[in-house]
């Protein structure tokens, strides 16, 4: 990249120090959010392209939540041109509304299956489910960072987020349900 281009420094940050070092963070939403690898690469691919391009606009200050909002745009919008995936799946009152009892106390057999079966488990989840626990508990956004990277309120951003640990819980329990009917 040109670094003589004017876009490619605001202020005395440039475009590499800003964005770069969120490479990783970039391409596990976009991996969760398309399911595919390749797809993920190109859509960081793409988001690091338009970031590029409007670098001149970027305000300053941490990089990851722009630059993560940008991943996301990227991906929605190639899952609509593609029309692979359904659509982020919106509240619905009755469905969420029903809060799952937590089991109480350790499983029996450790914690072992239920971090093999959380990738299952997230797969099942609805994409909205999967990208603001992968923001959220992988990648360590904090609400204020997700409330701009999803152009959403902060008490939105905390209502989709104990929603999606619902749907994960729900969803881990099942399979665990599953695994043992079948003498795991």
């Amino acid at each position: 990249m040109d670094e003589s281009a004017p876009d490619s420094v605001v202020g005395s940050v440039t475009f590499e120090q800003t964005l770069l070092p969120h490479r990783d963070a970039a391409y596990n939403l976009a991996r969760w959010i398309m399911r595919h690898d390749h797809d993920a690469e190109d859509c960081v691919q793409d988001a690091y392209l338009r970031a590029y391009a409007a670098f001149g606009r970027f305000r300053g200050g941490d990089g990851r939540p722009w630059l993560l909002a940008i991943v996301r745009n990227v991906c929605y919008s190639r899952l609509r041109q593609n029309r692979r995936e359904e659509p982020p799946v919106s509240f619905d009152e009755i469905e969420h509304s029903q809060a799952l009892i937590a089991p109480t106390g350790e499983l029996p057999w450790g914690r072992a299956v239920a971090r093999e079966l959380l990738p299952v488990a997230m797969e099942k989840l609805p994409t909205e489910a999967r990208e603001i626990l992968v923001l959220h508990e992988v990648e360590g956004c904090a609400y204020k960072e997700l409330a701009v990277i999803l152009d959403v309120p902060m008490g939105t951003v905390m209502s989709r987020l104990a929603r999606a640990r619902i749907r994960l819980q729900h969803e881990l329990q099942q399979l665990l349900q599953k695994d043992l009917s079948h003498g795991l």
